[in-house]
C-alpha cells in the first residue's frame, strides 16, 4: 500500500493540557486502521503546548469516510476542550523518510 492522501495539523493546548492531547492522539483509532498508513506525533521543543500531527492515507476517500465515522466524531468531541484556539490544517503527502521509536 502507498500514500496517496495526508495531512499535517498543528494544535495548541490549553495552559497544561498538551501531554493529555497527546494521550488522546496516540491512542486515535486510526492507529490500527488500515489505511492509515502514517500516524506521527510531536511537540514543539520550543513551546510544549504546540503538537504536530502528520496523517498518511492511502486515498482522501478511505481518510474521509474515517473521519465521518462514530469513533473519529468522539475522538474530536475529547480533543475539542484540551484546544486553544483553532487548529491550523495543511495537506501534505509524505513521500518518503525514516521514522525508528
Amino acid at each position: 500500500m502507498s500514500v496517496h492522501h495526508g495531512f499535517q495539523a498543528t494544535m495548541t493546548a490549553q495552559p497544561g493540557k498538551a501531554d493529555e492531547l497527546i494521550q488522546l492522539l496516540l491512542d486515535a483509532p486510526s492507529l490500527p486502521h488500515d489505511d492509515c498508513l502514517v500516524f506521527l506525533v510531536s511537540r514543539s521543543a520550543s513551546d510544549r503546548d504546540v503538537v504536530h500531527v502528520i496523517e498518511g492515507w492511502t486515498s482522501a476517500e478511505a481518510h474521509s469516510a474515517f473521519f465521518a465515522g462514530e469513533q473519529a466524531q468522539a475522538l474530536v468531541a475529547k480533543l475539542q476542550p484540551l484546544l486553544a484556539g483553532d487548529s491550523a490544517y495543511t495537506d501534505a503527502v509524505p513521500v518518503g523518510g525514516k521514522a525508528t521509536f
